[in-house]
């Protein structure tokens, strides 16, 4: 049985995890899982999964769950997220936590050679040139499950070298048709519609401005070492083609599924063998209508701020990661509108002189300024529009 840890066990990937788990209770282990605050989501876990270790972000918390269960290892903090993702039971790691949070313990479970599960896109955006170096001098391997590169990873099986390019199908988000004057009033309530995935918040969030898409642009360049102009964007409603490489004779290959996250977390968990999900596959059988259209660098200016923190490069991408943080976070709290949300990202970007990026104290560094900053320009309001 492979031994699994999941970072961000309470959250929507961390849970398709343990139901993906759920299915092969003689290939599968739980043995590490670490949570936010949900309390009572993590006691129902405990107590199903049977967890040799588990994390809290408060040590409150994690007081309160050890009184109820003496005997298992209880832990608090960034130490706690670390702990589980090094645990020597532990061959597979999900990263799966929201945020540069997942840097630090996603690192160290790479430095000792685990196999990653990748969900948190934010840790190689922040630190990509580290990460895959790690990753290459421990022989650990990362496995994307976010459903774009892991569509990737599977039409690519060793063609590297023949790359054109990679292009990364979007949604278009809840905002696809919407005029700038409707986007500039628009609620966090309307922006957490999406219309084909069930997401966290602040995921939602980053699609409705397209910034998830963005992340994954960066992300993209670390994964597949291909160059920010083989990397290609379009906006794809129907959420069917999950990515497309396209090859240098002018072949396409794309892989197709439906919109169901277990289907790219069992890739990563049973990879290279392919078993059967149990969930329905796509029916031709009815009409499938399959619409792609290029995406609108207008109305959606955190593609275009991507694309300039990765050719930037250095400690540029962890800065544009970081005031997005802030900025979404802001947004949400309805201390800022919509649209201001990329006008902080760009102010950010452009009061910071980027550096190279090459140990986690640089990045972590370049992580807090930005905060800061973008921080101030909500506070101050000198962010434009």
């Amino acid at each position: 049985m492979r031994g699994i840890s999941i970072l961000g066990s309470t959250g929507s990937i961390g849970k398709n995890t343990l139901r993906v788990i759920d299915r092969f209770p003689n290939k599968f282990r739980v043995i590490g899982l670490a949570a936010g605050n949900q309390f009572e989501e993590i006691r129902k876990q405990i107590v199903k999964y049977q967890p040799e270790i588990v994390s809290l972000k408060s040590k409150t918390s994690a007081s309160e769950l050890k009184r109820e269960f003496p005997k298992l290892t209880v832990l608090s903090g960034q130490d706690g997220l670390i702990d589980i993702a090094t645990h020597p039971d532990s061959e597979f790691v999900v990263s799966a936590t929201v945020g540069a949070v997942g840097l630090t313990p996603t690192l160290s479970a790479i430095k000792h050679g685990k196999t990653v599960g990748l969900a948190n896109k934010e840790t190689l955006v922040m630190a990509g040139e580290l990460m895959t170096k790690t990753a290459l001098e421990s022989s650990s391997q990362i496995l994307p499950i976010d459903s774009e590169h892991n569509a990737i990873h599977q039409c690519l099986d060793g063609r590297k070298q023949t790359i054109r390019n990679i292009w990364l199908t979007a949604s278009g988000g809840p905002f696809r048709n919407a005029s700038l004057a409707e986007m500039n009033q628009a609620t966090p309530e309307q922006a957490l519609e999406h219309p084909t995935w069930k997401m966290g918040t602040k995921i939602t969030i980053d699609s409705a401005t397209m910034m998830n898409k963005g992340l994954e642009i960066i992300e993209a360049h670390w994964l597949f070492n291909v160059r920010p102009e083989q990397i290609q964007v379009v906006v794809h409603p129907q959420s069917t083609v999950h990515s497309l490489v396209e090859f240098v004779d002018g072949s396409f290959l794309a892989q197709l599924g439906i919109t169901d996250m277990r289907l790219p977390i069992q890739y990563a968990l049973t990879y290279p063998d392919r078993i059967d999900t149990g969930l329905q596959s796509l029916n031709f059988a009815t009409p499938v209508q399959l619409n792609f259209e290029p995406p609108d660098f207008t109305r959606f200016k955190c593609l275009r701020l991507a694309y300039d923190a990765l050719r930037e490069a250095g400690t540029a991408p962890a800065v544009l990661n970081a005031a997005n943080e802030v900025a979404v976070t802001a947004f949400l709290n309805r201390q800022i509108g919509f649209l201001v949300i990329p006008e902080i990202l760009e102010e950010t970007l452009s009061r910071h002189k980027a550096t190279t990026a090459d140990d986690l104290e640089t990045v972590l560094e370049a992580d807090s300024w930005a905060r800061a900053k973008a921080g101030s320009l909500i506070k101050s309001s000198t962010v434009p529009g």
